[in-house]
């Protein structure tokens, strides 16, 4: 039997069944950064972006995406989530996101977690790329998860 829970039998691709599951509490967090020229970083800071509030707009294109992943990643279920939250901090050379996703279900939300972060982070880039084109987002993964039947799990530092 394949370890890969997203093939069939015949190796064609499916959607896990999760209808059998008990719906327990679950969480994700997840986190990823853009570094960027100091210029575009105090632009952000003090809120002079060329294109308004970068943070903000930020906070919510994450939680519209988070809320969306199930229609850009073919086989994630579509989920009813109760949370999504985003932080940013301010960093040397850059900004870092981090998404938390929970709900109560029968299926995880770390797919929404790094969904929510990677677009929180592409949206920052979109607001300030007209003072720095060279951005880099990097280091998007899965910080931490609870609940659910693999049980909980956290990223070594």
């Amino acid at each position: 039997m394949s370890k890969l829970t997203h093939l069939g039998e015949d190796g064609a691709a499916r959607m896990v069944d999760v209808g059998g599951k008990p719906a327990t509490a679950r969480r994700a967090v997840a986190s990823g950064r853009i570094t960027m020229s100091a210029e575009a970083l105090a632009a952000i800071r003090e809120g002079n972006a060329p294109k308004g509030d970068v943070l903000g707009t930020a906070r919510i294109a994450g939680i519209m995406a988070a809320k969306r992943t199930g229609e850009l990643i073919p086989l994630c279920h579509p989920l009813g989530l109760e949370a999504v939250n985003i932080e940013f901090d301010f960093e040397a050379d850059g900004i870092a996101a981090t998404a938390t996703a929970s709900l109560t279900g029968r299926t995880g939300v770390e797919m929404e977690a790094m969904t929510a972060a990677s677009i929180a982070l592409l949206t920052i880039y979109d607001m300030a790329k007209a003072i720095d084109k060279g951005m880099v987002i990097s280091d998007v993964r899965l910080i931490a998860k609870t609940g659910g039947k693999s049980g909980d799990w956290k990223a070594d530092a």
